[in-house]
């Protein structure tokens, strides 16, 4: 029985320290002044926030109302509550950039949520799990929060300038006579005003600084995930990829039994019942033997053949030696389909990815292309690679993806089916931790892409 650990997980970082820290290596703690820097950053940003904010919120409650108000006008309703949804996305991931540049937490980047099938129906289910993604709601609901913190925090501000100008209330007796507490509005003699700005100074400095903290904690206890959810995620993420593993497995060895059964099974029990021809002809008719030793030799290479294909199928030894790129190549010029290849990927000097993200790929493209020569009816297919930075996130930092698309101008239709081709493509992809999308309407093209993170 085979056991998975998953590794440790950080603890939530303290404000200003990376997310991916750990006990056994611990980043060193900012020293006063840049605490204090990024304080004084916070409560900036705040007093920002306090109006830009409150203007956003306003739209947002607008587009909401309106939106609920019309959906049974016509759907124009609708177009509203769209436009809310990518709204507050927008606001959230302001919020996330924001609260990542003041704190460095190691957020990982909001990106929008793609749709997974394609035409109209697609876009829709994009929209909905969009509208009900979950860091989305948490980064909008850490910029309301941010919103009232900086609504109070204005007030403070102006108190506190009021507060230093008491302080010089004695050097500017002649130009003015009358002095009044900040906030409360209160008159203050002239004698006490030193004393009162002073400790309006120091009240205000506190509140504003309390404030800064408040909001420290409640940023990172709202978009910083903690332990059990991420061991949560982890988990979930763990089984999918082992039950996609698993199923690819199955779908492999079936695709090898049924290669071995159909193609070069039947081809050696020709060439044992063409040999055995042969021996009995061998003393009556050695023209006629050896005419049938030859077409046992011919049949022999061919299974050579066949088995050679089988066991690349199996692992693709060039993949190991010469890289993603050779590797395709070398699928291309066997491809029964003529095949256009753009393939950018660095070079090895400055470093690959992971050999099961290669490999993923690799075998998608390959089996592609040929069940686009077997079903497609295609003229030509285009097979484009790159190294995108849009793959999953390690402990909050985003990693670089192998990406890559297939496509072909065929006749379209294909759907994944269970046991087929694209069925073994899809979870071998997502046993790799990728993401795949198929596109192929009636009547074609037909497009796959697929996506691994290149630590997988």
């Amino acid at each position: 029985m085979t056991t998975t650990v998953a590794p440790d997980l950080p603890a939530a970082p303290a404000p200003g320290e990376p997310a991916g820290s750990t006990a056994a290596a611990p980043k060193p703690r900012r020293r006063p002044a840049a605490r204090l820097a990024v304080h004084l950053g916070a409560i900036a940003q705040l007093a920002a926030v306090g109006l830009v904010g409150s203007l956003i919120f306003s739209v947002l409650v607008t587009l909401l109302s309106v939106g609920v108000s019309l959906i049974v006008v016509l759907g124009i309703g609708l177009l509203f509550l769209i436009a809310f949804v990518y709204v507050l996305w927008a606001t959230a991931w302001l919020e996330y950039e924001r609260v990542e540049g003041l704190y460095a937490y190691g957020l990982p980047q909001l990106r929008v949520r793609r749709r997974t099938r394609p035409g109209f129906g697609g876009w829709l289910r994009g929209l909905w799990a969009q509208a009900v993604d979950g860091p989305m709601w948490r980064g909008a609901a850490s910029a309301a929060i941010a919103t009232l913190l900086g609504l109070a925090t204005l007030p403070l501000i102006g108190a506190l300038v009021s507060s230093i100008v008491l302080l010089f209330a004695p050097a500017l007796e002649s130009q003015r006579a009358d002095w009044r507490l900040p906030l409360i509005d209160v008159p203050v003699p002239l004698e006490w005003a030193v004393l009162a700005g002073i400790l309006g100074v120091i009240l205000c400095l506190a509140v504003l600084v309390g404030i800064a903290l408040l909001h420290a904690v409640l940023t990172r206890a709202i978009l910083v995930p903690s332990r059990e959810g991420a061991y949560a995620e982890q988990a979930r993420t763990a089984g999918t990829q082992r039950a996609s593993a698993v199923r690819a497995g199955e779908v492999e060895r079936t695709r090898i039994e049924r290669d071995l059964h159909d193609g070069v099974q039947p081809r050696l029990v020709s060439v044992a019942m063409t040999l055995g021809l042969a021996q009995q002809k061998i003393d009556d008719d050695p023209a006629a033997a050896k005419a049938l030793v030859d077409e046992a030799h011919t049949s022999t290479k061919a299974a050579i053949t066949e088995l050679r294909q089988l066991a690349r199928g199996i692992h693709a030894s060039v993949l190991d030696d010469r890289g993603l790129d050779a590797a395709l190549s070398a699928v291309a010029a066997r491809s029964h389909v003529p095949v256009q290849l753009d393939v950018r990927l660095p070079d090895a000097a400055h470093g690959r990815c992971s050999r099961t993200a290669e490999a993923a790929v690799y075998f998608a493209i390959a089996e592609t292309l040929t069940n686009a020569a077997k079903h497609s009816r295609a003229s030509e297919a285009r097979v484009t690679v790159r190294l995108r930075d849009d793959g999953g996130a390690a402990d909050g930092i985003a990693t670089p993806a192998l990406w890559a698309r297939v496509e072909d101008n065929g006749i379209g239709g294909a759907r994944v089916l269970p046991g087929g081709g694209l069925d073994g493509i899809v979870n071998r992809i997502a046993a790799a931790g990728g993401t795949s999308r198929l596109d192929s309407p009636i009547g074609g093209p037909t497009a796959l892409e697929v996506s691994v993170p290149c630590a997988s």
